[in-house]
């Protein structure tokens, strides 16, 4: 991916953001403007637009993504209480960063799925 995807340049080390865990395959760091006490992106470092060609292209590193998440999850003391783990795709979902991630909330009850 060339330099103006945000995420890719996070995971170059371009661009500096507050790392939770990092693995091999993935990364996860937590959101500038945090939505939750906990906000943590999780991403792949490999470039995929979004979730959907993730899934498609690379099912195992799909589930690398999720596998990380749940560490994180439990980390952050989040197993107890519940956490909301959510994967916006496009622009109907409101997908700003064009790169595959997942957003992980909580620490506080989340209140509806979906605004009305």
């Amino acid at each position: 991916m060339g330099t103006d995807c945000l995420f890719c340049r996070i995971v170059a080390g371009e661009i500096p953001a507050t790392i939770v865990r990092e693995t091999a395959t993935t990364l996860a760091f937590r959101d500038i403007d945090p939505k939750s006490p906990v906000h943590v992106l999780v991403i792949p470092k490999e470039h995929y637009a979004d979730v959907a060609t993730l899934a498609q292209g690379d099912p195992a590193l799909a589930g690398e993504v999720l596998a990380t998440a749940a560490v994180v999850a439990e980390e952050e003391g989040l197993l107890a209480d519940g956490f909301r783990l959510m994967f916006n795709t496009g622009a109907y979902a409101g997908q700003e960063v064009f790169h595959a991630h997942a957003h992980l909330f909580g620490g506080a009850p989340l209140g509806p799925m979906l605004a009305r």
